[in-house]
């Protein structure tokens, strides 16, 4: 893998990087924004700016954390605990994973409020289990509740939770204080960093470092490109990556993100969370569309408005056409196309300054997450209230069928009928297609291949999201974004429900509320959604395969 960082753009991206990239340098734009000037995205986004932008220097504050992770690693090995799992959502989980992954060493990733996978991580290892419970606001309802799960099991087995539970979070947010009274050990994030770009806080860096990734390095990385990326020069990897992005004419709003052996493990997936979270909002965004390699159909038959995002080990200058023909493209337009390489704690800076990039080419904050917020709030209301009692508007063998943003469903009485349904609603030049699963994402991993399926059957973008997971990142693009979208949801029943300790509801509650709260938000915002509840895992997962197909 190459140690510096290379941006090669081709066709309608490289014409982007020429348009603008000249612009943002006559504005003094990487030079202040590594200055930390929040009013580069204008006065509605300054507010919000002004406590958001630590992250430019993260690659040097964050070295007290190196020492202070490894003694702490040293103090737990010692004391026989050997496995890391991570309590946490969106930013604050996506980060170590790829991070872990790339130095390919062991971190169980608890993002899910799905109680069959909550149980399997409790029964795993526990006897020689620290937890990091990370979250920003010291709030967030699945990583409380997933904390409350750890200490009941560690106290049944007679376990001090005190001892096994590491929790990271803002100075002075409720779980900073609850966790500092009742005697856990705390390690403070920079407040002035959001949860998306805090992959070299404490957020990425202590599980990670815990579960022995080498963050120095990391951190290493990073600091060798930030004077790079904060220079105001026509070659600046992060203002060339962001205009291949955001600055094409017209906008190419579906980033297609490939992976072409960048040893960078699960990077498209932390990529996918900052791009569509930061961007997705006032109707406009990027969404990102992640695929397994160049045999998908975004990748061979890419549309007009797709640009393709390729992870390569090494850039070096390639040029991109002599492999793929972006003329090629079988929709009569000219191809976009961007090649990036670079090492892991280089392309994490890399791309959180294109992201912010990206978010003054479009003229929205690429600070704030409105929509997410939304569906929370619909979470809450219906976790607090009474669950979703919609009937059903047939039942097909295992498969409930709902239909819910419009008089779409016509007269289908069968699972498939009502996809192909759905999948008339889409436009074939704009529309793209989300499955959202809130399913135990290791018991049915496999249902993740209908997103390749479906891209073939459909002929346009497709992405598929385990939820909750998913409503940190492309949840806020859903909303927020261009209204091209129809949403395939897949829910089902647990195999078994776990109480959340101290709460009224369950696991299994929690979760449908979310997902009810997600597809109603939708709905209000007149995307169809067709929601499909599994009474039978097995046979409903095998029917929505096979009506998907």
């Amino acid at each position: 893998m190459s140690d510096s960082l290379e941006v090669v753009a081709t066709g309608a991206a490289a014409d982007a990087v020429r348009h603008h990239v000249p612009r943002l340098v006559e504005d003094g734009f990487a030079g202040r924004l590594f200055e930390q000037d929040a009013t580069l995205w204008g006065p509605d986004a300054e507010p919000e700016s002004k406590v958001r932008l630590s992250w430019v220097g993260l690659p040097r504050s964050s070295r007290p954390l190196v020492g202070e992770v490894a003694a702490l690693r040293s103090e737990l090995n010692d004391a026989g605990l050997d496995h890391v799992v991570l309590c946490g959502m969106g930013g604050s989980s996506l980060a170590p994973e790829v991070i872990c992954a790339t130095y390919d060493v062991d971190l169980t990733v608890l993002d899910s409020s799905h109680p069959d996978q909550v149980r399997a991580a409790l029964g795993d290892r526990l006897d020689r289990t620290v937890v990091v419970v990370s979250s920003k606001s010291g709030s967030t309802v699945e990583t409380d509740s997933q904390r409350r799960a750890y200490e009941q099991a560690f106290r049944n087995a007679g376990i001090d939770p005190a001892t096994r539970i590491v929790v990271v979070t803002d100075p002075g947010s409720p779980l900073d204080e609850q966790s500092r009274a009742d005697g856990y050990r705390v390690v403070n994030a920079d407040p002035n960093v959001g949860g998306r770009y805090s992959a070299l806080t404490a957020f990425g860096l202590v599980p990670s470092g815990l579960a022995g990734a080498d963050i120095e390095t990391l951190l290493d990385e990073a600091e060798a490109v930030a004077d790079l990326l904060g220079d105001d020069g026509e070659g600046n990897p992060g203002l060339r990556l962001g205009a291949a992005i955001a600055g094409t004419t017209p906008l190419r709003n579906k980033l297609v993100l490939v992976d072409q052996g960048s040893g960078l493990a699960g990077f498209a997936d932390w990529a996918e969370q900052l791009v569509a979270e930061s961007t997705g909002k006032e109707g406009t965004g990027l969404l990102p569309v992640v695929v397994g390699d160049d045999s998908a159909p975004e990748v061979a038959l890419p549309p007009h408005d797709v640009t393709l995002a390729r992870l390569a080990a090494d850039a070096d200058g390639t040029d991109v056409d002599a492999e793929h023909d972006p003329d090629d493209t079988g929709e009569g337009s000219a191809g976009s196309e961007v090649t990036v390489s670079g090492t892991l704690g280089a392309q994490l800076l890399l791309w959180e300054v294109a992201t912010a990039t990206a978010g003054r080419l479009l003229g929205i904050n690429p600070f704030d997450q409105p929509d997410v917020e939304s569906a929370k709030k619909a979470a809450r209301s219906m976790l607090e209230g009474s669950p979703d009692t919609t009937p059903p508007a047939f039942t097909d063998g295992p498969v409930q069928v709902r239909a819910l943003g419009g008089d779409w469903l016509g007269d289908a009485s069968t699972v498939r009928d009502a996809v192909t349904a759905l999948l008339a609603q889409v436009d074939g030049s704009q529309g793209y297609v989300a499955v959202m699963a809130y399913l135990d994402r290791l018991e049915v991993a496999d249902l993740a291949d209908v997103r390749n399926t479906l891209a073939h059957r459909v002929r346009r973008p497709v992405t598929f999201g385990w939820g909750p997971r998913f409503l940190h990142s492309t949840g806020q693009f859903h909303k927020g974004g261009p209204p091209e979208g129809v949403y395939v949801q897949v829910t089902a029943d647990p195999a078994e429900d776990l109480a959340v300790p101290g709460k009224e509801y369950t696991f299994g509650r929690l979760i449908a509320a979310q997902a009810a709260g997600d597809a109603s938000v939708l709905a209000d915002h007149g995307r169809p959604v067709l929601r499909l509840h599994l009474t039978d895992l097995a046979a409903g997962t095998a029917a929505v395969r096979e009506a998907l197909a």
